[in-house]
C-alpha cells in the first residue's frame, strides 16, 4: 500500500515524464523523416500548390472507374490525376494572362459534343436535335445531380477555353511567302563542288581523352538537355519460387495414380471402398472436379484450340480412349475422349448493310430500310455471280468493322451470333452465299469453313513448389540477404549460382521495378532517408519469389551525372578534338595539295541542294553544302567541321532556280510542320514550368 501511495503522490511527475518522452519521440521522428512527410500539398506548379486532400479524392474516383474497363493501381490513377492537374494549372495561368472568357454558348457547344449528353435521348427534341431547355430542366428537377452538373460545367468551361487557346496558337502557326520562297530555293537551287574530306575515324578513339571536367562543362552549356530527375540505381537478384524436380515427379505420380482404381478406408462403414480410376469412372464430371485444378468443361473443342504440341493425338482419340500424362503450360494432364461433333464451329464472312435506326456505329452512308434492302439485294447478286469478289465487296460496302478484314468474322460456335445469322451459317454447307435480315441490318453471308470438334475430360494438376521447396528457397534468399550486407554482391551471387540482373534506375514515383510490375515497396525503400548506398534488402514478390536488392547509386535532381552523360557527350567532344587535330594538317593552297598531305583524294559533288545535302560517300552534311553555296567559285574554303569529318571545298558552279510568281505548292508542303508545331504547346509549357512533385511522400 505504501508503494501505491507513493505512485499516486508522484503520478503528476510520471505523466510529465511520459509527456517529455512522447515529445522527444515525435521530434526525433520529424528530424528522421523530414518535414515533407507532414506536408499538406501533393505538389505545386509555378508556385501554386495542389492540395493533397482534393488530389486524393480525385485519385480514388479514377481508381474506382478503372481504365478501358480494366482495374488500375492507385499509383496509375495518381499519374493520370497528376498529369491532368499539372496541365490544368499551366493552362489556367495562360488563360488568365490572355484574359480568356467564355459564355454560355461556348459551354453548351462543349456539352453537345459529349456523346453522353449531346446524343442522350432525354435531352433531344422531336427532330432528334439537342434541346438546351430539356437539358437545364432535367437538372432543375434532379437537385441531387446538380453537384455533378456543376463539376461538368467547370470542365466544359475549361474545355471551351482550351479550344479557343489552341485555335489562337494554331492561327499563329502559319507559313509566309518568304518561307515558301526559301523552301522552293532550298529544293531547286543547286551547287556543284570539289572537296577533300578527312574522316574522324582516321584518328583512333583511344588517342583522344575526354575528362570528366570537359563533359561537365559541355553539359552546363545545355542544361535543359541534360536535366535529370532524382533517381536511385539498384542491382538485384531474383530467386524464383519454382517447383523442384522432386515436386514435378510427385505431381506426375499423383496424376498417374488416377488412371487406376484405388482403395480408400470408409470411416462410416468401417470398410475399404474401391474408387474407380479415370479409365472406368462413370461420373466423369464429378471425377474430374474432385481431382483436377481446372474444372470439367463439357464444351466441344476444335483442333486449333487444343495444345499445339498435343493437338494431333488428342483430336484423333477414339471415344473412351485416354491420352497422357502430358505437360501443358504448368500442368500435368490426362485427357479422355468423350465424343466428336461434326461442324461444331464455323467460319463466315459477311457484308452488313444497315439503315437509320439500327445500332451500328460504322455506317458508311445514311439510308432507309428500303434503300438498304435494295442495295443488299444488288450486292447479293454480285457475290453469287462472282464469289471471288466477296472480299472486295465487303471492304468497300460493309457497315461492320469486319470490313477491314474483307468481312471475315473468324470461327464461332452455335449461339454466338444473332439467331437468323446463326441458323443460316450452321444449316448450310461451306461455299453457300445467302441474304438474311437481323436487328443490325441486311447481311450477305458467305460460309467459308466448318470444323469438327471433340469433347474431352481433362484432369490437370498444377506443378507448384511444395512447402519444403518454398522453405528451401526462403532460406536461400534470407541467407543471401544477410551475407550480401558484408560481402561483394556480384561475387556472392556467382558463388550461390544466382544471376545479378542489369542495374535498374527508378524515380521516386515509379511503381515498376525493371520488368517486375507493382513493386512500389522496393522503390519506396530505395528512396527512404535511412537507406544508404550499399544497403541490401530482401522483398517477397507474390507468385514469383524473392528479390534481393542493393542500392548502388543515388543521383540528386539537377544535371545528370558525368557517368550517365558520357555515352552521348564523349562522342561529340572527341570529334571536336579530332577536328582540331585534322585542321592542323589541312594546309595547302589547293585541294590537290591538301589531299596529298593527308593521303586522301579529291572528290566531287554534283547538283546538291540545301533540302537534300547528302555528300557522295560521306552522308548528310548540311554545313558542307551550305558553305559551298556561300563560297565564291574557285575559292578554297576554310576547313569545315562536318558530321563525319573535316572538309575543304571549292565551289565549281551554283545554279539558281528560275523565278516563279507564286510559292503556293511550297507553302502547302510546310503547313503540316506548322500544324505539328502548334500541337506541342502543352509540352513546351511543361518544359518551362517549375513543377514540384511530392507524391512520393503520400503514395
Amino acid at each position: 500500500m505504501a508503494v501505491l501511495s507513493k505512485i499516486r503522490n508522484r503520478s503528476g511527475l510520471l505523466l510529465l515524464a511520459i509527456g517529455f518522452a512522447l515529445l522527444a519521440f515525435v521530434v526525433q521522428d520529424l528530424f528522421t523523416k523530414g518535414f515533407n512527410s507532414i506536408s499538406k500539398e501533393v505538389g505545386s506548379v509555378n508556385g501554386k500548390d495542389i492540395s493533397y486532400e482534393d488530389f486524393r479524392i480525385k485519385v480514388a474516383e479514377v481508381e474506382k472507374g478503372g481504365q478501358n474497363g480494366q482495374p488500375i493501381s492507385t499509383l496509375q490513377a495518381s499519374n493520370q490525376v497528376w498529369n491532368n492537374e499539372v496541365d490544368i494549372a499551366l493552362l489556367s495561368a495562360e488563360f488568365e494572362k490572355l484574359g480568356l472568357r467564355v459564355g454560355k454558348k461556348h459551354i453548351v457547344e462543349i456539352f453537345k459534343a459529349d456523346p453522353n449528353i449531346g446524343q442522350n435521348p432525354a435531352f433531344l427534341n422531336a427532330a432528334g436535335k439537342f434541346d438546351e431547355k430539356k437539358f437545364e430542366d432535367y437538372f432543375k428537377s434532379n437537385p441531387e445531380g446538380m453537384t455533378a452538373f456543376k463539376q461538368r460545367e467547370e470542365n466544359a468551361e475549361l474545355r471551351a477555353k482550351y479550344d479557343i487557346y489552341a485555335s489562337l496558337i494554331k492561327g499563329a502557326m502559319y507559313v509566309t511567302d518568304a518561307e515558301g520562297k526559301f523552301k522552293y530555293e532550298a529544293e531547286n537551287n543547286k551547287v556543284s563542288f570539289d572537296f577533300v574530306t578527312v574522316p574522324f575515324s582516321s584518328i583512333k578513339d583511344s588517342d583522344v581523352k575526354i575528362s570528366d571536367e570537359e563533359i561537365l562543362a559541355y553539359m552546363k552549356t545545355k542544361e535543359k538537355k541534360f536535366k535529370s530527375e532524382e533517381t536511385r540505381e539498384l542491382d538485384y537478384v531474383m530467386i524464383q519460387e519454382k517447383p523442384s524436380a522432386e515436386d514435378e515427379a510427385e505431381i506426375k505420380k499423383n496424376v498417374d495414380r488416377l488412371l487406376v482404381p484405388s482403395v480408400t478406408y470408409n470411416k462410416e462403414t468401417g470398410k475399404n471402398d474401391t474408387i474407380p480410376g479415370f479409365r472406368s469412372a462413370t461420373n466423369i464430371a464429378e471425377f474430374v472436379n474432385s481431382n483436377s485444378d481446372i474444372p470439367y468443361d463439357s464444351s466441344y473443342i476444335a483442333k486449333q484450340d487444343l495444345p499445339a504440341e498435343h493437338a494431333d493425338k488428342l483430336f484423333n482419340l477414339a471415344a473412351g480412349e485416354i491420352y497422357g500424362p502430358y505437360m501443358f503450360a504448368n500442368y500435368y494432364c490426362i485427357s479422355k475422349a468423350l465424343g466428336r461433333k461434326a461442324s461444331a464451329k464455323a467460319k463466315a464472312s459477311h457484308i452488313l448493310i444497315s439503315w437509320e435506326g439500327t445500332q451500328v456505329p460504322n455506317q458508311k452512308e445514311k439510308r432507309t430500310k428500303e434503300q438498304a434492302k435494295a442495295k443488299a439485294e444488288g450486292l447479293f447478286a454480285q457475290a453469287q455471280a462472282n464469289p471471288s469478289s466477296f472480299m472486295m465487296l465487303a471492304l468497300t460496302n460493309s457497315d461492320d468493322s469486319s470490313a477491314q478484314q474483307g468481312g471475315d468474322l473468324g470461327y464461332f460456335s452455335p449461339g454466338q451470333m444473332v439467331k437468323p445469322f446463326n441458323d443460316f451459317v450452321f444449316n448450310n454447307p461451306v461455299g453457300k452465299i445467302g441474304l438474311v435480315e437481323t436487328e443490325f441490318g441486311y447481311h450477305i453471308i458467305n460460309v467459308t469453313d466448318k470444323q469438327d470438334a471433340i469433347r474431352l475430360a481433362t484432369i490437370a494438376q498444377k506443378i507448384e513448389p511444395s512447402e519444403a521447396t518454398n522453405n528451401k528457397i526462403y532460406t536461400q534468399a534470407t541467407q543471401f540477404e544477410m551475407d550480401a550486407a558484408t560481402k561483394d554482391f556480384a561475387a556472392l551471387a556467382k558463388q550461390m549460382k544466382l544471376t545479378v540482373n542489369p542495374s535498374v534506375r527508378v524515380k521516386a514515383i515509379d511503381e515498376s521495378f525493371g520488368a517486375v510490375n507493382n513493386q512500389r515497396q522496393i522503390v519506396k525503400w530505395a528512396f527512404a532517408d535511412d537507406t544508404k548506398i550499399g544497403d541490401v534488402k530482401r522483398f517477397e514478390v507474390i507468385n514469383m519469389g524473392h528479390i534481393i536488392a542493393k542500392l548502388k547509386k543515388v543521383t540528386e535532381k539537377g544535371l545528370m551525372s558525368v557517368e550517365e552523360a558520357r555515352p552521348q557527350v564523349e562522342f561529340i567532344l572527341k570529334n571536336k578534338k579530332k577536328a582540331e587535330m585534322i585542321k592542323a594538317k589541312m594546309k595547302g593552297s589547293s585541294l590537290a595539295a591538301i589531299a596529298s598531305s593527308n593521303k586522301v583524294t579529291v572528290l566531287n559533288a554534283v547538283d546538291l541542294t540545301i533540302e537534300n545535302p547528302a555528300v557522295p560517300g560521306a552522308g548528310y552534311e548540311p554545313k558542307v553544302v551550305g558553305t559551298a553555296f556561300a563560297s565564291k567559285a574557285g575559292q578554297v574554303s576554310a576547313p569545315i567541321d562536318g558530321n563525319s569529318g573535316v572538309y575543304v571545298v571549292v565551289t565549281k558552279a551554283t545554279t539558281k532556280a528560275p523565278a516563279i510568281q507564286k510559292y503556293t505548292d511550297y507553302i502547302n508542303k510546310m503547313k503540316p510542320q506548322a500544324i505539328s508545331n502548334a500541337q506541342r504547346f502543352l509540352q513546351a509549357l511543361r518544359d518551362d514550368a517549375d513543377i514540384v512533385d511530392n507524391r512520393a511522400n503520400f503514395y
